[in-house]
């Protein structure tokens, strides 16, 4: 079924989308957790569950049910973690399997409180009408925290293969829970991959390992937008720009992630004090505070220079392995914060490959913009592929 967006709801959408803002430190009551009685051992298994709700917009009533799940996962270097996440099902009286999307979101900041768990409840969640139109499809919805975004340690943002697990067990750990089969989610459900901007960088990352990570997973299609497909190619875009603090954010993660890259030791003391700063706080804030920041001002050695940083960056690169499923793949033309030519590239390296990718290039808007402009499209293209509707792409 194909829906088309009422000019008023894209409105509201467009306005939330905009103009959110987070608390620069936010410490929401976490309700009480229940341990499940067996120790979880594999990626995706379930090691706690707690009631929780999902508000697009403060007190705004749905008619879904939702879990704040922890979950077994995976670091970059392989080694296993805890994640949160939040597991959103439609109360549509839907017994039999349900479609399941497993949705990573923009951007958020590297503070606890920023967490998407954390602020669905609040009606705070920055994408959360985005996701509540998924919902209104009758889908089911997991969205993950990313690995030490509301669990122990720091976020370990734009490191792609964390996230990339992370998102795929999301979605073994929603098919695991029995309240959620009561409403039709299970192993048999099939799963779509969707996400834009860090999401994209998640989503398609999710893509890529799903053949070799989790490849019992019934994935039916990845809808990616706003990608940034190789981190090295952003220093230079965003190095004393507005989009400056994003950057710092960034080599926070990667360090949170591989621990002898040790950033700290580069920085000067007005450095590690806006990292610190970042660290408890969210993006509303960081991109304010951050703007207009230059490596060379907040550092003694820049980090990126050195040949430990430029591998691990490299690590997190995308188009070395053809996603096995199809993929729409999407980037604005004016896209200022992530180069349109980095989603290029990604479309011709995964088309390069044989990769089924259907491309589509924005051509009014930028970034910010792209991910609501094409929703409909995108929610549209997963609906045929649930529908088990052919695709070739357009490579």
């Amino acid at each position: 079924m194909h829906i088309r967006m009422p000019r008023r709801l894209g409105g509201v959408i467009a306005a939330v989308a905009l103009a959110a803002a987070l608390p620069a430190v936010s410490t929401p009551a976490q309700a009480a957790e229940a341990p499940l009685a067996t120790a979880a051992d594999n990626p995706g298994d379930i090691v706690s569950i707690a009631d929780s709700s999902f508000h697009p917009l403060p007190g705004q009533p749905t008619n879904t049910k939702a879990w704040k799940v922890n979950y077994r996962s995976t670091t970059a270097l392989g080694k296993p973690n805890v994640v949160s996440g939040t597991v959103i099902v439609p109360q549509d009286g839907r017994t039999g399997p349900r479609p399941l999307i497993t949705y990573a979101v923009g951007t958020v900041g590297l503070g606890d409180g920023c967490a998407p768990s954390a602020n669905f409840p609040k009606g705070t969640g920055l994408e959360a009408n985005l996701i509540q139109q998924l919902t209104w499809r009758g889908w089911a919805v997991v969205v993950t925290d990313y690995e030490g975004l509301g669990t122990p340690g720091d976020h370990t943002y734009t490191v792609g293969r964390s996230a990339g697990q992370s998102m795929l067990d999301a979605a073994r750990a929603a098919q695991k829970m029995p309240a959620a089969a009561q409403s039709g989610l299970s192993k048999d459900s099939p799963v779509g991959i969707m996400g834009y901007s860090q999401g994209g960088q998640a989503s398609s990352w999710a893509a890529e390992l799903h053949d070799t990570y989790a490849p019992e997973l019934k994935v039916k299609g990845t809808a990616t937008g706003g990608v940034p497909a190789k981190l090295s190619a952003l220093v230079p875009v965003h190095d004393g720009s507005y989009g400056s603090g994003l950057l710092f954010m960034a080599a926070s993660g990667q360090s949170a992630a591989y621990p002898e890259l040790k950033l700290d030791s580069y920085l000067n003391t007005a450095g590690k004090k806006l990292v610190d700063f970042f660290r408890t706080n969210c993006v509303a804030i960081d991109s304010t505070v951050g703007s207009f920041k230059k490596i060379s001002d907040l550092t003694t050695t820049n980090p990126l220079e050195t040949p430990e940083w430029k591998q691990r960056l490299s690590e997190s690169d995308l188009g070395r392995h053809k996603p096995d499923h199809p993929v729409y793949l999407y980037h604005a033309i004016g896209d200022e914060l992530i180069p349109y030519a980095l989603g290029k590239g990604l479309k011709d390296d995964w088309c390069a490959k044989g990769g089924n990718v259907h491309w589509r290039s924005i051509v009014v808007g930028e970034h910010v913009s792209g991910v609501i402009t094409e929703a409909f499209a995108v929610q549209n293209w997963l609906a045929d592929r649930f529908a088990g509707k052919p695709t070739g792409g357009n490579c």
